[in-house]
């Protein structure tokens, strides 16, 4: 993820009148909902609510696919169609491959006549998603003169897209965009995601889908409640890379979200390496792994999105450089807590995981840091990472970090 915009660093800023720009992070997981789990076993309606509720999803899911308006609104209460009939214009544009309700838990009838439905919306998007993504929902039925009727669908979690706005499509050679924004961001948006597939590919080879999709609400509290994070969370961050709930943990990761006010505050350059750095967390999500240390799953997409862009250590890391030029030279590779939002030095993090993964690069070739990154994704135990560092570049944890320190003075004392 990346810091621009709203209160902006002097990292961010510095960045920004270079063309660059600021912090980026590790794919961010978002919670799965459970399997088809049916109706709770203890207290649970009768068999015939039960299968109302069935129908009545299974009907909901079927016109969200086929983006049918009278369909979606059939089977819902008179009082809740307006804010349906609203829904449906929302959704209007979105391109379902493929829908379905999970229920996950169902209530007691209330004295009113209200059951609540927690159920997981398991959906695939056309073109872009080769397993179902899956947002946990809230739905409320009400029993009236007609039976059971949807009076509620609401994000139990993280909002989806359309929960927040009417949902623009945007479709691009390697990517599809969907925003709320106005026609022309996200024709932005494509610009730079496809220019960035071809530049991720040509580093780590096309084993992934070299396909993006690319998310955008219209304001930063719309990125917090997709996050399902506090408002201001994320502030100044420019984007993440989300792994869908309920995916397999070995796919790719398949969402990258824009927090667009963040995002507006970038140079060219700077949203060109935001993208390109994300769509590096897409390509080398069946590679990395709970233990890759995230100073090298940062790095590397760091690197991937600095590469080829002419900037000098310098612009790149310049909070970095302020550090060594007043002696404070860092003796010990960035720990994954110092990555975490609000952290203090979580720029110099960034830097200093770009400048390891440069530093390999440089020294023994690009391709020996993606080869490296894909060890310590094989490697099952983090107390095995000296070991895989002697394998791939001959240098245990200490001659490597000896080496990184020696590189860092080199290349930022010029």
């Amino acid at each position: 993820m990346l810091p621009a915009g709203g209160r902006i660093s002097r990292r961010t800023a510095l960045l920004l009148a270079v063309g660059g720009l600021a912090q980026l992070s590790a794919p961010r997981a978002l919670p799965a909902t459970g399997d088809r789990a049916g109706l709770s076993p203890q207290g649970a309606p009768s068999t015939g609510v039960r299968a109302r509720v069935e129908d009545l999803l299974a009907a909901r899911a079927r016109a969200l696919l086929r983006a049918d308006r009278p369909a979606l609104l059939a089977g819902t209460a008179p009082a809740a169609r307006a804010a349906q009939e609203q829904a449906a214009v929302r959704a209007a544009a979105v391109p379902f491959s493929a829908v379905e309700y999970r229920i996950s838990g169902v209530t007691e009838p209330d004295a009113g006549g209200r059951i609540i439905v927690t159920a997981g919306l398991a959906h695939r998007l056309r073109g872009v998603d080769q397993h179902p993504a899956v947002l946990s929902r809230r739905l409320t039925f009400d029993r009236g003169p007609a039976g059971w009727l949807l009076s509620a669908d609401e994000p139990d979690g993280s909002a989806a897209l359309w929960d927040l706005g009417e949902v623009r499509a945007a479709q691009g050679e390697h990517c599809l965009v969907l925003g709320l924004g106005p026609a022309e961001e996200l024709a932005g948006l494509v610009a730079v995601a496809d220019k960035a597939v071809p530049a991720v590919s040509e580093l780590w080879g096309r084993e992934w889908p070299g396909r993006l999709l690319v998310l955008t609400p219209a304001t930063e509290p719309q990125f917090a409640r997709m996050l399902d994070v506090a408002a201001g969370s994320y502030q100044g961050i420019a984007a993440v890379t989300v792994a869908a709930g309920g995916e397999p943990a070995a796919t790719p990761a398949d969402r990258i979200m824009v927090n667009p006010e963040a995002f507006r505050g970038l140079s060219d350059l700077g949203r060109q390496v935001v993208i390109t750095h994300e769509a590096t967390h897409v390509a080398t999500r069946a590679a990395t792994r709970s233990w890759t240390p995230l100073w090298l799953s940062e790095g590397v997409a760091d690197y991937t999105g600095y590469r080829g862009a002419g900037r000098t250590a310098r612009q790149i890391a310049p909070e970095l450089a302020r550090d060594v030029a007043a002696g404070r030279v860092p003796t010990a590779l960035p720990a994954d807590a110092d990555f975490a939002a609000g952290a203090a030095g979580i720029a110099q993090a960034y830097e200093q995981a770009w400048l390891a993964c440069e530093t390999v690069a440089h020294r023994f070739g690009p391709q020996r840091l993606v080869g490296l990154y894909r060890a310590v994704g094989a490697m099952g135990d983090p107390a095995r990472l000296d070991g895989v560092l002697q394998a791939e570049l001959g240098l245990d944890l200490p001659a490597f970090t000896k080496a990184w320190s020696a590189e860092l003075v080199r290349q930022l004392r010029r």
